[in-house]
């Protein structure tokens, strides 16, 4: 079964077109350079819609796979 559905997808891809085009901002206002960092603002607004998204990895799984 798929992780991420399509219209996730798609959000992540709108928000990677704005960081190529440079428009797409940070919370605080700044240019997003980083594609890394547009994938996470996408991620993130589609979370936020309520899209099937993974949830965010905690500390605390992080510091078991250490």
């Amino acid at each position: 079964m798929a992780k991420y559905s399509k219209t996730a997808g798609n959000d992540v891809k709108r928000a990677v077109k704005k960081s190529e085009k440079g428009t797409l901002k940070s919370g605080k206002g700044g240019k997003v350079t980083s594609r890394k960092q547009a994938i996470a603002i996408g991620l993130s607004e589609a979370r936020k819609k309520g899209k099937k998204v993974p949830k965010k990895a905690t500390a605390k799984k992080a510091k078991k796979k250490s």
